[in-house]
């Protein structure tokens, strides 16, 4: 089945640049592309920052899972590209697309330390977007696009929450 992620708001551009900005995500994202992959074979193949990969693509929701068993191991989640083609049809003021451009290029230093303060922020019950938005000082697409990157925070409606596997 060739499913399509339709992208319509412009921060849902950010997990899908930021799919492929090693090389490590890159390949990762072509393996699972082409067939299922065990996380097991992943790391073999890349070593951690393959796994981190997987999850990373779980949480953005670019990939799909099942159980997959075989005579000599206990079953394994296996991995497989959820979509097979993106088709991007967005149009946005130039101001929120340089914030999304900029969320996404943002080296991981000084990204890091803005998802800490953000992941401190919503605590354990998670936090109204707009609160925080305004704690930050920063506008609703910004904060989408810093939230869309993170591996740790995700939305729940209108809340920002930890992201938990």
């Amino acid at each position: 089945m060739n499913r399509i992620k339709v992208v319509s708001e412009i921060a849902e551009l950010v997990p899908i640049l930021r799919a492929v900005d090693t090389d490590v995500k890159r390949d990762v994202f072509k393996e699972v592309s082409m067939d299922w992959r065990t996380a097991k074979q992943i790391e073999e193949k890349y070593g951690s920052g393959g796994l981190e990969a997987l999850r990373f693509f779980e949480k953005m929701k670019l990939v799909e899972t099942k159980w997959q068993t075989s005579a000599a191991a206990s079953p394994e989640k296996a991995y497989h590209a959820f979509y097979g083609s993106f088709h991007i049809n967005a149009t946005t003021p130039v101001q929120e697309i340089s914030e999304v451009l900029y969320v996404a290029m943002m080296a991981e230093p000084p990204y890091e330390k803005i998802e800490t303060k953000i992941y401190d922020m919503v605590g354990t019950e998670g936090k109204y977007a707009g609160d925080v938005a305004d704690a930050l000082q920063v506008s609703q697409t910004l904060l989408k696009a810093l939230v869309k990157r993170s591996t740790r925070l995700d939305f729940r409606g209108h809340r920002i929450m930890r992201f938990e596997d």
